[in-house]
């Protein structure tokens, strides 16, 4: 990372919402993680989409790059600290859901959507 990118997770400017980590064998990497341009680094700053590469041991690598494989299954990043001037990430991996699930949790929010109108209705 740059300079310019650690000024502003330290302020807090960063958003891990559409962010995911893409796995190739050898090397991690942080995509579309976006990290707003510090304000005081002018000319110098930083694109702030562009990939970063994590910095991760060859076992943590293999691990995640075993579970990326499967079908269905990514690594997304929980959350981002400072530890001794360093950025730290949390990444979680994540199994996407079924068709038939989403039907049933879309299924379960409209009953509940009707029985509150109707327990509001009947006030």
């Amino acid at each position: 990372m740059q300079g310019s990118e650690i000024k502003s997770i330290r302020e807090g400017h960063i958003s891990l919402a559409e962010a995911y980590v893409q796995v190739d064998g050898r090397q991690a990497w942080l995509v579309n993680a976006h990290v707003a341009p510090y304000e005081l680094a002018n000319r110098n700053n930083h694109d702030p989409r562009r990939p970063r590469r994590l910095l991760l041991h060859k076992r943590q690598i293999k691990e995640l790059w075993e579970a990326v494989r499967q079908k269905g299954v990514t690594v997304v990043p929980v959350r981002v600290y400072l530890k001794k001037g360093l950025a730290k990430i949390d990444v979680a991996i994540a199994k996407g859901k079924k068709l038939y699930d989403k039907r049933q949790e879309i299924a379960m929010k409209d009953q509940q959507r009707e029985l509150a109108r109707r327990s509001h209705g009947e006030d």
